[in-house]
């Protein structure tokens, strides 16, 4: 019989930032680019005392996923791999992704995480003049966020 894929469960940005503060051994993983961190900004995660890891899943302009992107996570970790990692991106796409593949290095090394996608994103889903920012998503449900 074939082993069961791995599956990454999905919540939305106010249960992702509860779950940071109540859950001790969790971390948030941001995966959209350097120039959205920069520029756009970055959930403030600092009053849950969780660790906040920028890894890019892609890189602008090839927009490909990163072949390293496991082991680039994993080296800001120090081998202290959290029970639970959710991950964000501007719309929730490119997250779940990265944490399908995270879920699935996890389960072909033995390692049990938990693996959640942070539906909506950080700048949420487009609105009818093709804008994000209005509709849902980190920042438009007033989680704490900074800017550069």
């Amino acid at each position: 019989m074939p082993a069961t894929p791995p599956t990454v469960d999905e919540v939305d940005p106010d249960d992702a930032y509860r779950l940071l503060d109540e859950t001790p051994s969790s971390a948030l993983v941001d995966v959209r680019t350097r120039a959205e961190w920069t520029f756009v900004g970055l959930p403030d995660i600092a009053a849950t005392g969780r660790p906040l890891w920028l890894a890019e899943w892609v890189s602008f302009p090839a927009m490909a996923p990163d072949p390293a992107f496991v082991d680039r996570l994993f080296d800001q970790m120090d081998s202290a791999v959290p029970e639970r990692l959710l991950f964000l991106c501007r719309s929730g796409g490119r997250s779940m992704m990265a944490a399908q593949m995270v879920a699935k290095t996890m389960v072909a090394s033995g390692r049990c995480v938990r693996c959640t996608n942070v539906a909506e994103g950080f700048e949420g889903d487009l609105d009818a003049a093709g804008h994000r920012g209005q509709v849902n998503g980190w920042r438009r449900r007033g989680l704490p966020w900074r800017q550069s």
